[in-house]
């Protein structure tokens, strides 16, 4: 792996009833931050059972930590995170890949 980037880790407490609204939400900043420099990719997990803690996890890679922080700080990004804050609450983080193990192949260390 030549340019691993960072990834951006938000697991997401809230409602089981809550949780398509969110997503609806969270479509709107993602069709914001997929143009923004160094974004590479997104995914949402959705919990499979009602009462898990966490009901939602948000996995982004982007090239830098800068570039992330950046498309983070946009006023429309903003303003739609403060209307999500109102029902879920975020637990965000910045990652880089430190090791790697991938079936049939050998472990790797990065």
């Amino acid at each position: 792996m030549t340019d691993a980037g960072v990834t951006f880790i938000n697991v997401i407490e809230l409602p089981a009833e809550a949780v398509d609204d969110f997503i609806a939400q969270w479509r709107g900043r993602v069709d914001r931050m997929r143009s923004a420099p160094g974004f590479r990719d997104v995914r949402l997990h959705r919990a499979l059972l009602p009462d898990s803690r966490f009901q939602l996890i948000n996995i982004a890679h982007w090239d830098t930590a800068e570039d992330c922080h950046t498309a983070g700080v946009d006023p429309m990004v903003t303003a739609s995170v403060a209307e999500a804050e109102r029902t879920a609450t975020a637990h965000p983080g910045l990652y880089r890949v430190v090791a790697e193990i991938n079936p049939g192949a050998h472990r790797k260390t990065l």
